[in-house]
């Protein structure tokens, strides 16, 4: 039987929304914690890797910054702006997506391109040098997959925060519609993003084929953030290919100790247990598993979208259908199910959805610019069926729009 490992990266342009505690699953794991293994697991007293700063600039960039910036006093809704302008401008650095690896800053601002986590590693180290406030924050989006050799990567979301007044804060991101979604995301510490940045690189070495620093890199992303639920996951998934399966089950084990609803270390403990020949437990963790699934709104999306993309309509739609029962103000939802609509030549059906869509946005955003992004952006996405579109950076030229007291700050995509 193939081995199948399950991933998590901070890379892409979307992440599973993962419900909490222990009846999101209701898994009994039978599983005993042993602190020797833990030990084993977090073997270090210090990172190892001191001499690798993703928020580090060099002082070409900063000159490069305070020439475009200007020495004079300028205010934070401008710094917002102008930042976003001069990362993704066609005319200035230009910045593409790229999901090769995982960059610092300084590597983002020479290579021109890089994942979420890179650029916004750019994004928030310039940002801080001219005095803007600037955070980064996790976004709870549409689960990405993706499969490289024995690897599926489920892919996450981050951008970047702060404060531009007493009630006002932007959001700067890759992509406009990921940040009209509000009340889905987390602000988190420059000590968790370091974390997030060592798991991609560890994910990273696992692709390329080298185990052990794929080891080396989880390890020193759980040293940091020993609270990293999939980072654990990881780590079981970096040990099963060195053949460690004590410290592997271990790991997948202390992934759903650490997150009850960790869907991905219930699909690797299902394939662990399975090619033991522990079917009960397989199956355990695999009910478990697809128990959650049912329960979540963005897996039969996931599967929707998998149907469109194969011209599978009928199904598609049932899926959003689902999806839609189970989280009827998602405006995703709706503008997919008015694409499946489409194609099955039922245009009443198809405006309406539309329509629905359009209400859920009116009340979250005073501005129809912000509106009008986010339909014509949807529109143009579901036509093309391309998933990945909502990856790449913007035309030139930026927008600061008020939503209910918070500007976002995203690209012009049209």
């Amino acid at each position: 039987m193939e081995k199948i490992f399950w991933l998590g990266m901070a890379i892409l342009g979307s992440s599973a929304v993962l419900l909490t505690g222990c009846a999101a699953t209701g898994v009994k794991t039978d599983y005993l914690f042993d602190p020797a293994l833990y030990a084993e697991a977090i073997d270090q007293t210090s990172d190892r890797f001191p001499e690798i700063d993703p928020l580090y600039l060099s002082d070409e960039i900063k000159h490069w910054l305070e020439d475009r910036v200007g020495a004079d006093p300028r205010s934070d809704k401008y710094l917002a702006t102008v930042l976003q302008e001069l990362l993704f401008d066609e005319n200035r650095l230009n910045i593409r997506y790229s999901d090769e690896q995982t960059y610092t800053a300084v590597e983002v601002f020479h290579a021109g391109k890089g994942n979420c986590l890179s650029v916004m590693n750019l994004y928030v180290a310039l940002a801080r040098h001219v005095g803007l406030d600037a955070s980064f924050q996790t976004i709870k989006e549409v689960p990405a997959w993706d499969r490289r050799n024995d690897l599926l990567v489920l892919s996450q979301h981050i951008n970047a925060t702060g404060r531009i007044g007493p009630r006002e804060y932007y959001v700067a991101d890759f992509t406009p519609q990921i940040a009209l979604q509000r009340n889905t995301n987390d602000v988190i510490s420059d000590q968790a993003a370091r974390a997030l940045y060592f798991k991609n690189l560890g994910v990273e070495a696992l692709i390329a084929g080298d185990d052990e620093l794929g080891l080396a890199y989880i390890k020193n992303a759980l040293f940091i953030d020993p609270e990293n639920s999939e980072a654990w996951n990881n780590l079981g998934a970096a040990y099963t290919r060195l053949g460690d399966s004590v410290m592997a089950e271990f790991s997948f084990h202390y992934a759903l100790e650490t997150d009850r609803s960790n869907v991905n270390a219930m699909n690797n403990l299902t394939n662990f247990y399975r090619r033991r020949g522990d079917e009960e437990r397989a199956s355990r963790f695999e009910i478990a598993a697809d128990r959650f699934n049912q329960r979540n709104p963005y897996f039969h999306f996931d599967r929707g979208m998998d149907a469109y993309i194969a011209g599978s309509y009928e199904t598609a739609r049932k899926y959003f259908q689902r999806a839609i029962k189970l989280h009827r103000y998602d405006v995703d939802f709706h503008l997919a199910l008015a694409g499946a609509h489409q194609h099955l030549g039922e245009p009443g059906l198809a405006g309406e959805a539309r329509e629905t869509a359009e209400l859920l946005l009116a009340p979250s955003a005073d501005s129809d610019l912000v509106r009008a992004n986010k339909l014509r952006f949807f529109e143009r996405s579901y036509n093309r069926i391309d998933r990945e579109s909502i990856l790449r950076p913007s035309s030139p030229g930026t927008v600061v729009s008020p939503v209910n007291g918070v500007y976002w700050v995203f690209p012009l995509w049209f």
